[in-house]
């Protein structure tokens, strides 16, 4: 299982998650932050859980790609 978990309130709208991992994220059209997409919100963090493990190595580009350092991959 892949655990991909985004603190969206501190997002600055780079954009690199996009580039990085276009399945799972895309930028909000409302206020052009990242939306982390099929995700769960729990107090400011959106977290996905996927048993899709050919997700992880984008998502860890994401991680690593992020300015603000507002993404996590785990792989369970």
């Amino acid at each position: 299982m892949v655990v991909v978990t985004l603190q969206r309130e501190k997002c600055i709208g780079c954009n690199y998650c996009v580039e990085m991992a276009p399945s799972e994220f895309q930028m909000s059209k409302k206020d052009g932050k990242s939306v982390l997409l099929h995700s769960k919100e729990k107090k400011g963090f959106y977290t996905l859980k996927s048993h899709d493990d050919s997700i992880f190595a984008e998502c860890l580009q994401a991680q690593n790609a992020c300015p603000v350092k507002i993404i996590t991959t785990k792989k369970l």
